[in-house]
């Protein structure tokens, strides 16, 4: 049966996967690009964001390319999609990532209002989901067809599978940074996380991978 999984999150060591204050000109939050180096020098990220030069192999890059392995569809929230809030009075907007978004998959954005479907080029086509987390995962995996179902960003989304016992695997990086304001991963979770075994700890000379996987106990 696929999986649902959470991939290559990267956190500070104070907890927070998104800096404060994000906005078209701080789509990470303030801070929040010191989260990603790690990714932006690896070979894979390079490679599947068309960007120039062979990038760096090892440990980093190995983790990196895992999160696109036998993946069919994502699911993001609004905020990971863009900046916009409330009805989509603007639909000029299309996302962060410019006419080839890099996912080449089906991805379903959670939000309240509803939106019509936006194929882009190089098979990435954007539904908009507005009842809830359930359904699109539903979806998710009818479009997945076997495959894998990731859940992206941003925090608030992720919090939302782990409270519902639906993340069947969540890849952790630690940065060694502080961000001290933010969104943090774990707030508001609870118990939900009991669930979760730490089944691999691999760290790199840039950040470390902590990899959880749903107990079958």
């Amino acid at each position: 049966m696929s999986k649902v999984r959470v991939h290559n999150l990267s956190m500070s060591i104070d907890g927070y996967v998104a800096g404060p204050h994000q906005g078209p000109d701080h789509p990470l939050g303030v801070g929040g690009h010191r989260l990603h180096r790690w990714v932006f020098a690896t070979r894979s990220f390079r490679e599947m964001h068309g960007l120039g030069g062979d990038g760096e192999a090892g440990i980093d890059d190995d983790f990196s390319a895992q999160g696109d392995h036998n993946l069919g569809a994502t699911i993001m929230g609004r905020n990971m999609f863009g900046p916009i809030r409330g009805p989509w009075e603007d639909e000029q907007w299309r996302g962060w990532w410019g006419d080839d978004p890099p996912f080449h998959h089906p991805v379903f954005v959670l939000t309240h209002h509803p939106r019509s479907s936006l194929t882009m080029e190089g098979g990435t086509t954007f539904h908009f989901v507005t009842d809830g987390i359930e359904v699109a995962l539903e979806q998710a995996r009818q479009a997945a067809d076997g495959r894998d179902v990731r859940i992206g960003g941003g925090a608030s989304t992720i919090q939302q599978f782990l409270r519902a016992g639906l993340v069947d695997e969540l890849h952790v990086v630690v940065v060694p940074i502080l961000l001290g304001a933010g969104e943090r991963l774990f707030d508001g979770v609870g118990d939900a996380v009991d669930a979760l075994e730490m089944s691999e700890f691999v760290p790199s000379t840039e950040v470390t991978h902590v990899r959880f996987t749903r107990s079958t106990d």
